[in-house]
């Protein structure tokens, strides 16, 4: 909290994220942190958003946020010109002349705990929560409760078809939707949820010995082999979607430690915009 009493600055609201999602914690390949923002200047806002796009750029600007917390990095991979010609340079002109500060919390926030994967558990009801994928030991974010993904215990058994239709009514809506891949009158009773893309984990999901597996981007021969070696089954959700719940989280903790308003993007930045289901064979008109 800043000490002039006054409203907290980028400086603190930076302080506040780094003591929650230290950027230490994050892989080494990730880009996290203050990406712009004058340290000094008073944050009476800030928009919480999973993508930093043209789209959520205006929505923050129009809520009269001063900082947005991003969990997708904007910049990801080196760069040598932020120019207005190009699509990333038109983002940062756009926050620079707002004068519009930019974090990120991505994989720090991944790992942490309370982070990503337990706000997604909280929309299945999961107890028992307990980490999917460790940290290495010895490792920046090792220690207790911490790691990618979740798994806990669903309040009620369900089979596999009742959870994915389950999925799709607690995630945020996505043209996407849930799919999902096994015997659809498999019982589930534990569930491990990894937000984001997941399939790396696949195997800590077989060894960990749940029922089923939801996270995002399932690639067809990774899920196909992992199926037929006898892993649990998977559910497969929008990258957004599975993202979107820790946003309510970061809103509150910002809004409690620092006393700042926050809005909270429901602007589906999923790039899959529309989807058909194949139509049954009993649906299907007969051929004259």
């Amino acid at each position: 909290m800043s000490t002039t009493g006054s409203a907290p600055t980028v400086a603190d609201v930076v302080a506040a994220l780094d003591r929650r999602y230290p950027p230490a914690w994050a892989e080494e390949w990730d880009r996290v942190g203050l990406v712009l923002g004058e340290p000094t200047t008073g944050v009476s806002r800030v928009a919480c958003v999973v993508d930093v796009v043209p789209e959520t750029v205006e929505e923050a600007l129009d809520a009269g946020a001063d900082m947005i917390v991003a969990h997708h990095p904007l910049l990801l991979r080196g760069v040598s010109s932020v120019a207005a010609t190009t699509y990333k340079g038109r983002i940062v002109h756009r926050l620079i002349k707002a004068d519009v500060a930019l974090y990120v919390a991505h994989t720090n926030a991944d790992v942490a705990d309370p982070g990503v994967s337990d706000a997604l558990a909280a929309r299945f009801g999961l107890t028992g929560l307990r980490p999917l994928h460790r940290p290495r030991p010895g490792s920046p974010p090792d220690g207790p409760g911490r790691g990618i993904g979740r798994i806990g215990e669903l309040p009620t058994p369900m089979t596999l078809a009742e959870l994915t239709r389950h999925a799709a009514a607690v995630l945020p809506a996505t043209a996407w939707g849930v799919r999902a891949a096994g015997d659809p009158g498999r019982m589930v009773r534990t569930l491990a949820v990894s937000g984001g893309s997941g399939d790396g984990f696949l195997a800590e999901a077989t060894a960990a010995g749940v029922d089923a597996f939801l996270t995002a981007d399932l690639r067809h021969h990774p899920a196909g082999e992992h199926l037929a070696a006898g892993g649990p089954a998977l559910l497969d959700a929008a990258h957004w979607a599975t993202e979107r719940p820790w946003l309510d989280d970061l809103a509150a903790h910002l809004r409690d430690e620092l006393g700042v308003e926050t809005v909270v993007s429901d602007l589906d930045t999923d790039p899959w915009t529309v989807h058909a289901a194949a139509p049954r064979p009993d649906d299907k008109e007969p051929r004259p």
